[in-house]
């Protein structure tokens, strides 16, 4: 019994400082992040080169998309690397280095070429989100290969609620003034930055055994021979994707709830534009949203961690899929009120929105805990990633409906598909309670 206590010493020991470290990450990410808030900055930004409902619209679809493909392809070999950080340095660098390139041509091509900034921005926004979506990928098989799942909740509280509250302090004294400020913008992308590049340090320090070494390939050598494997890898890939879909039941449901649920992410670059349309809000009131948000976020992490640590994720991701509806439907009220009424209480659509980090986040720990092996988290996390993505094809399309039918219309509408979601997990099961 000594040598199991002696044993087990060490490991936890290991476990805490990896846990620190990938808080500290995860800190340092979410400061950076306030300054380039999806559902707010981002869509202020493009409307500021150009207004119009389809180039909204594409924002989501560029955002899913790139959290999505490349980490649906690239899970397989992520799975055979024997040490992941590393590949998390090199994400987070990805990601610093396309806010770099904003800052850097924001200036010259705005004042001269806007429709040239649009569409560059567009391609780094994409760029950006393939990055993103590959540093999700990595942190989350990191969290699974790291952190057992009974303190992933913790380590969730500890990101997101130490995270908010740094990323609102910075908020108010950077992210305001540069929002007033007419050549801010170059400012805010210098800093998101420099923030994401910080983040990198932290995974130098994790303590990370190899896995077991993958199975030996044969070696074909050449550009042939590495076109001929990444061929062979794909179709390998895309095999395991369809037996595993086939066989987990409970990842199919998973998924369907999660390709529900990302009628959230298509609708939230519209409601800065129909506060700023509708309601005459000017860029002052994007830091109140953006601090609300944030202070949201942290605030629910403080209920939604401990719970999904003692009760399980399952329950706390179907009511935070079924709150999440609040948010089309506490716009759509608003429409209804008096201009004045609305106008002043707008913040609030963004107290129900900051639930979304969190949401996406236990879609990832759920299906780290679906997943059967530790080999398998990278497969799973890709394919309910792939779900919330899927719909986003439509995601113009609801750009489109909005500038014809307007916004009421298509903010109910998500509402109902989101509940539908929420109805669909009550079905999936809890993983700490299967028997094996």
């Amino acid at each position: 019994m000594t040598d199991g206590r002696t044993a087990a010493r060490p490991a936890a020991d290991r476990e805490a400082r990896n846990t620190f470290w990938l808080e500290c990450y995860q800190v340092v990410v979410r400061v950076g992040w306030i300054f380039k808030t999806e559902t707010i900055i981002m869509p202020a930004v493009l409307d500021a080169v150009v207004d119009s409902g389809f180039l909204r619209g594409l924002l989501p679809v560029l955002n899913r998309g790139g959290q999505s493909v490349p980490p649906l392809l690239f899970a397989g070999a992520l799975a055979r690397r024997p040490v992941k950080k590393w590949t998390l340095v090199r994400t987070s660098l990805a990601m610093a280095a396309c806010f770099a390139v904003l800052a850097v041509v924001w200036g010259p091509l705005q004042a001269g070429r806007p429709d040239l900034l649009a569409v560059v921005f567009l391609v780094v926004y994409a760029a950006f989100s393939s990055a993103n979506g590959l540093n999700q990928l990595v942190a989350a098989a990191l969290q699974g290969k790291l952190i057992s799942p009974g303190h992933r909740g913790r380590a969730m509280v500890m990101s997101v609620a130490i995270g908010s509250v740094l990323a609102i302090v910075a908020a108010v004294l950077l992210l305001g003034p540069w929002l007033r400020e007419p050549d801010g913008f170059p400012k805010i992308f210098g800093v998101t930055a420099a923030f994401f590049a910080l983040a990198a340090l932290a995974p130098l320090m994790i303590d990370e055994h190899p896995d077991e070494p993958a199975r030996a390939t044969v070696d074909s050598g050449g550009t042939a021979g590495w076109f001929a494997r990444s061929v062979i890898a794909v179709r390998h890939g895309v095999a395991l994707w369809r037996v595993t879909i086939a066989r987990d039941r409970a990842l199919v449901r998973l998924s369907m709830v999660a390709a529900c649920f990302s009628a959230v992410l298509m609708l939230f670059p519209h409601y800065q534009a129909f506060a700023r349309d509708r309601l005459g809000s000017g860029t002052g009131s994007l830091l109140a949203w953006v601090v609300t948000q944030n202070a949201a976020t942290g605030l629910a992490s403080l209920v939604a961690g401990p719970v999904a640590d003692r009760r399980g994720t399952r329950i706390v991701l179907v009511w935070l899929v079924a709150l999440s509806s609040l948010t089309p439907l506490v716009v759509t009220a608003l429409s209804l009120a008096a201009h004045a009424v609305a106008v002043e209480w707008f913040w609030i659509v963004y107290v129900p929105l900051g639930l979304n980090p969190i949401s996406l986040k236990l879609f990832t720990n759920y299906a780290l805990e679906l997943a059967p092996r530790a080999a398998d988290h990278p497969r799973y996390v890709s394919i309910v990633g792939a779900a919330l993505a899927a719909p986003f094809v439509l995601s113009p399309l609801v750009g489109l409906a909005v500038d014809v039918f307007g916004f009421r219309h298509v903010f109910v509408t998500g509402a109902a598909v989101i509940a539908a979601g929420a109805f669909l997990a009550l079905g999936l099961p809890e993983p700490r309670h299967s028997p094996g």
